[in-house]
């Protein structure tokens, strides 16, 4: 099963609430590596909010869209049938995956060092213009902001999960490097072996999926058994990804899970993908090697770790054909 794990207590601030939840943290993510998350404050109503963005956003002209296509930084939008992660070894992926997506990453001031770096990644967002979508930008950036302020309020959690001191990743998040996905699943028929979005970990620190009534996630869990994720209104669906197992030398899962087109109705999805500061070195963890248990992959930034996983899995060069 996937464990539910209410946080109200945690949000609260109450007394022995961080270590129980930091137990039922690490239970979670050595055995299944997902849960699900109630409780968390966030307000319904923001929730609602970016899936009626996500809707308002694909149900616009193709043309349009295409005029903010992914740049070189992957902000933008990703047309259908045209990406999948290839590099999953999950599975073997052959097909592109049946949905397309609006990407957002951390909006950064004029004045930024790392905007202004001109590196990779940390380069503007493409906003639609405010005529089109009234409030689309303002409305989005507040659940980003929202999302980020929760998602680092809850790594204490998990430092203390692996016996860590409450504080361990605050410097690593001090200017975390997210992403927020809005997806939109059309009703269409996959050929064989193709998805929603293909059998795959993800590349990140930490998920964060505000659970939609139309369902369509699953995961794989230890047996090999493909279950989908119960649906418990105004929760989270939260999973660890492949920077915090390669940080936790494995202790901590990054579980495979594929997305299925859905069946005579629509779905949105707006993932948020938490990840640490741009340059943050992801080595192991001192609490997570030891005798007969040393590292298993060398130090690397998470600006390295982007730079090869993007290109091989989301390079936006593809985006060049997609309005043949």
């Amino acid at each position: 099963m996937i464990p539910i794990i209410d946080l109200a207590d945690y949000v609260a601030g109450r007394p022995g609430a961080l270590a129980r939840t930091a137990r039922q943290v690490h239970d979670a993510l050595t055995s299944v590596g997902f849960f699900v998350l109630t409780g968390h404050g966030v307000a319904e109503a923001k929730i609602a909010r970016a899936f009626d963005e996500a809707k308002r956003f694909h149900t616009q002209a193709m043309d349009w869209k295409l005029a903010l296509k992914m740049n070189e930084h992957n902000n933008g939008y990703m047309a259908m049938g045209r990406y999948a992660v290839w590099t999953s070894d999950v599975n073997k992926n052959d097909k592109p995956d049946l949905n397309e997506a609006f990407f957002l990453k951390r909006e950064r001031p004029a004045t930024d060092p790392l905007l202004r770096s001109g590196r990779r990644f940390v380069g503007p967002n493409r906003w639609p213009g405010e005529a089109d979508l009234p409030r689309f930008r303002a409305n989005l950036l507040d659940y980003m902001d929202t999302m980020d302020d929760f998602a680092r309020r809850f790594l204490p959690a998990i430092a203390v999960a692996l016996d860590l001191a409450p504080n361990h990743f605050a410097d690593d998040f001090s200017d975390s490097h997210f992403s927020f996905r809005l997806s939109h699943y059309p009703p269409v028929a996959a050929d064989a072996n193709q998805f929603g979005i293909a059998p795959h970990t993800d590349a990140n620190f930490m998920t964060f999926l505000a659970q939609s009534e139309v369902p369509g996630l699953e995961v794989r869990m230890p047996s090999g058994e493909w279950l989908a994720v119960p649906h418990v209104p105004g929760s989270f669906a939260v999973n660890s990804g492949d920077m915090l197992k390669r940080w936790t030398n494995g202790r901590f899962k990054s579980t495979p899970h594929r997305a299925l087109p859905p069946i005579g109705r629509h779905r949105y999805s707006v993932p948020f993908f938490l990840g640490p500061r741009f340059d943050a070195v992801i080595d192991c963890l001192p609490t997570c090697a030891g005798p007969g248990n040393p590292p298993q992959w060398p130090a690397i930034t998470y600006a390295e770790w982007l730079a090869y996983w993007y290109d091989a899995n989301y390079d936006p060069k593809v985006q060049d054909d997609a309005a043949a």
